[in-house]
């Protein structure tokens, strides 16, 4: 019996769930993390440009190169490692190296990049961070080594993964433009279980930076959003005042709404992000399974009070606007049933004035009948008056008594003549 057929994906699929396999790096060690998108049409740009950049980087090392249609790639850099991944909107460069500095987030760290490749990056950069890996210690000298390195205000330090790490991190920008993060790790962690906590940690940084384009755009169409409610609140008021005209009405109306549907259209896809990526961002929290640190704030904590706010203010916008393309939309519809009612009453009353004029019409052509038999019967008796005065002496009757003869003859035959004309046309 012939084998079953398999689908002709069906192994690519199966490997599509092992094909990125998370990093491994021990401790003391550090990563370098960077995530570029394109400054413009992000999600429909040309792949291949991205992939271009990261040959070339591979072959300033002489590294292989990966499969020509790959979207990650993990390999070794010299004393290197990089993990490179490439997403719908974003590329991201991961490399771990080994050893740290004495001092801590030195911005040399971030030279393990080419100052010329990163000049030629095909998009501006989304984030950037510097990790340092070091061993779990005391957890007062845990304590004074992230209050020292990081800013306190801001600061998150959170026992993650059933105390097999600890984090912290203050979401920060420095002066050489990255973000910090300090990870201590226990004995008992292996370099695997650290390379997914640097993972996962780089992924909640890169969806939180993603997330915020979205509350970027709010912060662009909120004056505007607050001008188009003004003018729309004053065109539904002005629709229960007949002395405004429906039709200026309308126009205005319309205009508000196609201004509205573009705007939806436009930040459709952003907001349907921004709402993929806030999920990421949660999701990717959950994982690390935080435990409270000395009475520190958590990462979920600080993210529930500087993060979920911006979410809530995209929502709110995002939903904003659809009630306001719903409610022009709806406002239009009436105001559409009003004109048609105004043209069906004006048709009406053209349609009365025409049937008034119809009529006048048909009275005078009546009265001109009239007047026509009247005329016509006039030449009509002359003519045979004419006609018949040469007989008056043979017959023995004056001219006046044969026109008196003729004229109720002739006037009955002409008014006969045109019933028999209407009627034949009628």
């Amino acid at each position: 019996m012939a084998p079953i057929t398999d689908h002709p994906q069906r192994y690519k699929l199966a490997n599509e769930l092992h094909a990125r396999p998370f990093p491994a790096l021990k401790a003391p060690g550090f990563a370098v993390f960077l995530a570029v998108k394109p400054p413009k049409d992000a999600a429909t740009s040309d792949r291949k440009i991205a992939r271009a950049h990261l040959l070339d980087l591979l072959d300033r090392f002489g590294a292989d190169h990966p499969h020509p249609d790959a979207t990650h790639y993990f390999g070794q850099l010299g004393k290197y490692r990089l993990k490179w991944e490439q997403h719908t909107e974003f590329v991201t460069y991961t490399m771990f190296g080994e050893d740290v500095s004495d001092r801590a987030f030195e911005p040399s760290m971030f030279d393990v990049f080419p100052e010329d490749w990163l000049r030629q990056a095909p998009g501006v950069r989304v984030t950037s961070a510097l990790f340092r890996v070091e061993r779990l210690e005391d957890k007062t000298e845990i304590a004074r080594k992230v209050d020292s390195w990081l800013v306190r205000e801001s600061l998150s330090v959170s026992s993650v993964l059933d105390g097999a790490a600890v984090v912290a991190a203050d979401f920060r920008i420095d002066q050489a433009g990255h973000m910090r993060f300090a990870i201590f790790v226990s004995e008992k962690t292996g370099a695997r279980r650290i390379g997914r906590v640097v993972q996962r940690v780089c992924e909640m940084e890169t969806y939180k930076a993603m997330s915020m384009l979205g509350f970027a755009r709010t912060q662009n169409m909120l004056t505007r959003l607050g001008e188009i409610d003004g003018e729309l609140t004053g065109l539904v008021e002005a629709m229960s005042h007949e002395e405004v005209p429906a039709d200026v009405t309308l126009k205005d109306l319309l205009s508000i709404s196609a201004e509205l549907e573009n705007m939806l259209a436009k930040s459709s896809f952003r907001f349907g992000a921004t709402g993929a990526y806030e999920a990421l961002v949660n999701q990717r929290i959950s994982v690390l399974r935080e435990q409270r640190f000395q009475g520190r704030q958590t990462i979920a904590e600080f993210m529930l009070r500087r993060f979920n706010p911006s979410m809530r203010t995209v929502h709110s916008v995002q939903s904003r606007l659809r009630d306001m393309a719903q409610a022009a939309t709806r406002a239009g519809e009436l105001l559409r049933t009003r004109v048609d009612v105004e043209r069906s009453n004006q048709n009406q009353k053209l349609l009365e004035s025409m049937d008034r004029r119809a009529d006048q019409q048909l009275r005078l052509q009546t009265t001109v009948e009239g007047l026509s038999i009247v005329a016509i019967s006039y030449y009509a008796v002359n003519l045979a008056a004419y006609v018949a005065y040469p007989f008056t002496g043979v017959v023995g009757m004056s001219k006046g008594q044969v026109l008196a003869l003729l004229t109720p003859v002739v006037v009955l035959s002409m008014w006969a003549m045109v019933r028999r004309i209407r009627k034949r046309f009628h």
